[in-house]
């Protein structure tokens, strides 16, 4: 088992821990102490996410192609990867996703004008402020392709020849670095855009799928094995 392999089995049950405070916290909050509390624990999710692109950082500056290999994931996860991880875009995905299940549910509290203060109660401006923020990680999400594509090309020049290889590897460190960053910002920056409440729920859902994902990748390779 590669470092990064047992780092990432310790950091996904940490991060499982995690999911169980979110779901035990206050929703809604109903005194200034329970948002204190919601804060607190939206803050730790996000710092454990830091601490995981930081160590992937360092061990992609070690062996970038093991990072590529993800021998920590299921076949079914490695499917679903962009550059070495999730495709930063897939945030928007699930804030619509949870966002239309929740106002679903409440709509007739709703049309009643009671607001529920959760991700079905998303405020017109919090809409155009996840758009935006879509549309600009649209961009930077097709110009890291790009700059993969171009690496990829350039591989061929490499065929048979002697020098070059290591600063080949140093680009393809930097791609992955430009991706793990991407898909950080993204995190951040949609959690930014909510409330307390709704950061709370939004994680949820996001770690959610992400050990969902995992455990049944897991379990169909239990299954292909024997």
């Amino acid at each position: 088992m590669s470092t990064f392999t047992a780092f990432y089995t310790a950091w996904s049950d940490q991060l499982q821990q995690l999911l169980r405070q979110l779901c035990s916290a206050p929703k809604p909050p109903t005194t200034q102490d329970h948002l204190h509390h919601l804060n607190h624990l939206v803050n730790k999710v996000l710092s454990h996410y830091a601490e995981y692109y930081r160590v992937k950082a360092a061990a992609a500056e070690r062996d970038v192609l093991d990072i590529f290999a993800a021998p920590w994931a299921s076949a079914f996860e490695k499917s679903l990867h962009w550059i070495a991880g999730w495709r930063p875009t897939t945030v928007f995905h699930l804030v619509y996703t949870e966002s239309s299940i929740l106002f679903e549910s409440h709509i007739f509290d709703i049309l009643r004008g009671v607001r529920t203060g959760d991700l079905g109660d998303l405020s017109p401006t919090q809409f155009r402020r996840v758009s935006e923020l879509q549309c600009e990680t649209v961009k930077e999400e097709n110009a890291i392709t790009d700059e993969l594509s171009e690496w990829q090309h350039s591989v061929s020049d490499l065929m048979g020849a002697t020098t070059g290889v290591d600063k080949m590897i140093e680009r393809l460190v930097t791609v992955v670095r430009k991706a793990d960053d991407l898909r950080l910002r993204t995190l951040k920056r949609v959690v930014d855009l909510l409330t307390p409440q709704q950061a709370v729920e939004f994680l949820i859902a996001a770690v959610e799928l992400q050990q969902g994902i995992r455990q049944w990748g897991m379990n169909q390779d239990r299954v292909c094995s024997y």
